[in-house]
């Protein structure tokens, strides 16, 4: 189980450049996510972010994707 710095308490994480969700629980979606995140600081950007609840129906409620 990976988790992105400021976000390890969070299972799901969207991008807000293609409004895409990741399952950090998922092994090939953490790895996609932390390319994407190491290729372009997208968290110093605030392209990351985070739901409350953490859960993939209230990504998709904001608008996101599953990937």
């Amino acid at each position: 189980m990976g988790r992105l710095r400021r976000f390890e308490n969070n299972r799901f994480v969207g991008t807000r450049d293609d409004m895409i969700v990741y399952d950090c629980d998922d092994p090939a979606e953490y790895a996609i996510l932390e390319g994407r995140v190491d290729g372009r600081d997208l968290v110093d950007d605030k392209m990351v972010q985070a739901f409350g609840p953490d859960s993939l129906a209230e990504a998709r409620n904001r608008g996101f994707h599953p990937r």
